[in-house]
């Protein structure tokens, strides 16, 4: 749902772009085709990104204000007393539909595994829009579509409230990053990904800043099967978010 919230926000800037200067677009994105080595920095602090990226994109229409993309992006995540839900669709709405974005969660569903810390690292392929509202100003949003995890075991705190899995409350479990990455659709994705929406400004055309909301899907499996033959569990956190990136 979040993030169909982001995409909504950079698409409802769209109109206002007529209000924007009518000089062209950001200097720093003018070209057809723009490169883009941009690094990320995002808090809320018990929960931690960053992240280093390269990207490319491409100019669409007379004045190449919507642009379209793709990068690779090396994200590390870290956290501290943070708490993994259940994560498999199938028990968190029943549903791996597009549906699954309206559904509330079926919590009778849901265990826990709570880490004193964290660390996930990931790199995945991103897909990247963005539009100029004026020469130095333009909306965006990307988010990661494929890649890897990897980092090491953590052991975290079994929870169940279910009736009759009370059995493996309180006990501990190791845990190591999902390594396979895929975005679906909502609680069907898999892996660690990481989504961006943002402001970018140019400072000059070689650099800008970029300042938005950070949207961070974590996850951890456990070595063996718990509660509904499960061994999946992730978290979710909205963080604010600073950028800074060169043009080339």
């Amino acid at each position: 749902m979040i993030r169909l919230f982001f995409a909504a926000g950079v698409l409802c800037a769209f109109p206002f772009s007529g209000m924007a200067q009518q000089s062209g677009p950001p200097p720093a994105v003018a070209a057809n085709v723009t490169q883009n080595i941009d690094l990320s920095f995002a808090t809320k602090g018990n929960f931690t990104t960053t992240a280093l990226s390269v990207s490319r994109l491409h100019g669409i229409g007379r004045q190449n204000r919507f642009r379209i993309g793709y990068g690779l992006r090396f994200t590390s995540a870290f956290g501290n007393n943070t708490t993994y839900r259940t994560a498999p669709a199938r028990l968190t709405s029943g549903k791996h539909s597009i549906f699954a974005l309206f559904s509330e969660d079926l919590v009778q569903n849901i265990d826990t595994l709570k880490f004193q810390s964290t660390q996930i690292n990931s790199v995945n392929i991103s897909i990247h829009l963005e539009y100029a509202l004026s020469r130095k100003v333009a909306a965006g949003f990307n988010i990661d579509g494929i890649g890897f995890s990897f980092g090491s075991p953590r052991n975290g705190t079994f929870t169940s409230k279910g009736p009759g899995r009370s059995a493996l409350t309180g006990t501990t479990q190791q845990a190591r990053p999902t390594a396979f990455n895929l975005l679906l659709i909502s609680d069907s994705d898999i892996g660690s990904l990481n989504s961006e929406a943002y402001v970018r400004y140019a400072v000059t055309r070689k650099l800008s800043l970029r300042a938005g909301l950070n949207f961070q899907f974590n996850e951890y499996q456990t070595t063996k099967k718990l509660t509904f033959d499960n061994d999946r569990y992730r978290t979710k956190n909205l963080l604010p978010m600073l950028a800074v990136a060169y043009h080339f």
